[in-house]
């Protein structure tokens, strides 16, 4: 397990750190939400865009990023040198030229309005400064660009699996409409057809999903239901 401490961000435990190598994480997981994310767009994604890619972690996002959204350029940031680390031999491995940069989400070494597009995937329920991250995110976008937010809420975070087997700083959770609410807060402007809720499977932790594969069980609608994730493509005003 890495020995990284940040107080404004908690890390993965040794069983995490290992789950975001399988193909489980990268194939059912980061995939599916690059690829709804992409459905999220009001317009056509920007072409040769730099994206900035927060809480990057082992680099697995790279490959998908890159074939799906076709940036010129992919920044990767993390606070973690471990993982930093893994991200340079990933990109290597995906012939994908990253720049790594080590830094918290809380404070980007970026200049103003400098990003067309910040991914951040399951990076935000580990932050404990959230205002914080979340106003650099808005600072070093450009007018017009995009944030690509997808999230597991606290309905998630709160099950026995992932309290068993994970830590997170639980005080901060949030709940997929106080997400959005943040989000707005800052600046952000989205509507209905820019979000998603994904029911999928992992994120049931009573029963994963088996009574609804079973057809035992009909999944309750949007609406009738604690979400469990969120995916949002917000843009910043002009």
């Amino acid at each position: 397990m890495n020995k990284f401490y940040s107080p404004t961000y908690v890390e993965e435990t040794k069983i995490g750190f290992a789950f975001l190598r399988t193909h489980t994480w990268q194939h059912h997981v980061l995939r599916v939400a690059i690829n709804d994310l992409k459905r999220l767009f009001p317009e056509p994604p920007p072409k040769g865009a730099i994206l900035l890619d927060v809480g990057c972690g082992q680099g697995k996002s790279f490959k998908y990023l890159t074939k799906t959204l076709q940036p010129k350029k992919i920044i990767g940031i993390d606070a973690d040198p471990i993982s930093l680390e893994l991200s340079k031999k990933e990109a290597k491995k995906q012939n994908i030229c990253a720049e790594l940069i080590g830094a918290d989400c809380a404070k980007i070494p970026l200049d103003d309005n400098s990003i067309d597009i910040l991914f951040c995937h399951q990076t935000f329920h580990h932050l404990v400064e959230q205002d914080s991250a979340l106003a650099e995110f808005y600072r070093v976008i450009k007018p017009g660009g995009y944030l690509l937010f997808a999230e597991s809420t606290k309905y998630y975070i709160d099950t026995w699996v992932i309290r068993w087997f994970f830590r997170h700083p639980m005080h901060v959770q949030k709940s997929a409409e106080e997400y959005l609410s943040m989000l707005q807060q800052q600046g952000f402007h989205f509507d209905e057809t820019n979000v998603s809720y994904p029911y999928l499977w992992w994120s049931r932790a009573k029963d994963f999903g088996l009574l609804e594969r079973l057809r035992l069980k009909t999944p309750p609608p949007v609406g009738q239901r604690d979400e469990t994730l969120v995916n949002a493509v917000l843009r910043k005003p002009w």
